[in-house]
């Protein structure tokens, strides 16, 4: 209930292997899972850009981790057990009622595997036991976006602002989504700005017919006012937490759906 509403509420785990090192980012409160690998310079990008809150990581590489990541992140180290690749990849298929991660394009991630399953046991460990609504994982691919390090972020004011001003980062002023999740949709596509051309003009084209079509937006715009967050209001209900105000906001939601989802086909 107190979590800002758009925004991500990230706990990250890394994991230092042999070759590259994993990262794996949750959102308990929505059931976002991304898992990423690669040098600690890009892993120190992502967890720069996503801002996770705590992070979990092996016992033993303090020292590697403060000389990478810095000392002002909240921290939790686990036993190097606990990052096991055979024991994490197993958690992770019963976690989604797979067979296997190939479907998820994450098979090869090693690293990454290691990182996404130890913050499954975190999970455990701190008695988050209700997690069905964590269904899926996404890679982040190093090759797609053009990465951002921390202090451009902080530079060009992001997210925040450096005067005293409050209010006044660049995602403030152009935050325009009706919804919570348009909001942290927003500031995904800004910490992770596309490179392939066929992307961008899918957005770009979608962004024109909005401009084209003011019946089309309007319609849309009156339906999405209804839904609210149903990202965390279903995430809830997977735990178990679920008010009765937010099951009929559920109601309300998944009503306003139905007219949006026509209003595409029809598109």
């Amino acid at each position: 209930n107190i979590l800002a509403n758009k925004e991500n509420n990230f706990i990250a785990s890394v994991y230092f292997g042999r070759q590259t090192t994993g990262v794996a980012f949750l959102d308990i409160s929505t059931g976002e899972f991304y898992v990423a690998e690669g040098a600690d310079s890009y892993v120190d990008k992502l967890i720069s850009n996503l801002q996770p809150k705590e992070v979990v990581y092996q016992r033993g590489y303090e020292d590697r981790f403060s000389g990478s990541f810095g000392s002002k992140l909240y921290t939790y180290r686990l036993d190097e057990w606990a990052f096991s690749e055979d024991v994490n990849r197993e958690k992770l298929c019963k976690q989604f009622g797979t067979k296997s991660l190939k479907g998820f394009g994450v098979d090869h991630f090693t690293s990454g595997i290691s990182a996404a399953g130890a913050i499954l046991y975190y999970l455990e460990f701190t008695e988050h036991r209700e997690t069905g609504h964590i269904a899926s994982i996404a890679r982040i691919d190093q090759d797609d976006y053009v990465w951002v390090d921390k202090f451009t972020i902080r530079n060009l004011e992001l997210f925040s602002s450096n005067g005293a001003r409050e209010k006044c980062s660049f995602a403030d002023v152009i935050d325009r989504t009706l919804t919570p999740m348009g909001g942290r949709l927003l500031k995904r596509w800004m910490v992770f700005p596309l490179k392939d051309e066929k992307p961008i003009n899918d957005r770009l084209n979608v962004v024109e017919y909005f401009f084209r079509q003011p019946d089309f937006k309007e319609l849309i715009e009156e339906q999405l006012h209804l839904i609210g967050d149903l990202e965390r209001i279903i995430s809830k209900v997977a735990v178990g937490r679920v008010s009765p105000r937010e099951v009929v906001q559920l109601k309300v939601a998944l009503q306003a759906i139905e007219p949006i989802k026509q209003a595409c086909l029809e598109a």
